[in-house]
């Protein structure tokens, strides 16, 4: 059995942890020229792969930096992880791209909503805390591959 499959939504469940108990205290604010969008086209596969992409650009990063995203369709209470990548914080634009399974829930080709968040883990003492460069939302349209 792969392990990888089995850490990277491992790795996203502790990622979205750390960022709703860092939606309690207040976060710094990030700088105005940090930013991720969203392409306005995600694909989905015969085999259920979602794969969605933007662009991002940050500056200062002191650790590990990641663009997450989701999709929602119908409910927005209802969001599907879409993968994560890690990225560079140089002050250069950057391409992303991220790509996961659906779940359970059927997704099908049409309107969608997507959320895009690049967050930080920065060292505070001995643990890691999210730091949040960018966030972004848009309606895309997921086509069929």
């Amino acid at each position: 059995m792969p392990v990888r499959p089995a850490l990277v939504p491992a790795f996203a469940a502790a990622l979205g942890a750390a960022a709703l108990l860092c939606a309690a205290v207040a976060p710094a604010a990030a700088d105005p020229s940090e930013l991720v969008t969203v392409d306005p086209v995600g694909r989905l596969a015969s085999d259920g792969t979602i794969t969605l992409s933007g662009t991002y650009r940050c500056t200062g990063g002191t650790g590990p930096v990641f663009v997450s995203s989701s999709l929602s369709q119908g409910d927005a209470r209802l969001k599907q992880g879409v993968g994560g990548s890690t990225a560079r914080c140089d002050g250069a634009e950057h391409r992303w791209e991220n790509s996961g399974k659906a779940s359970v829930r059927t997704l099908k080709a049409g309107a969608a909503q997507v959320e895009a968040t690049l967050t930080e883990l920065r060292p505070s003492g001995i643990i890691l805390l999210p730091a949040f460069h960018a966030v972004t939302s848009r309606s895309i349209t997921l086509t069929q591959e």
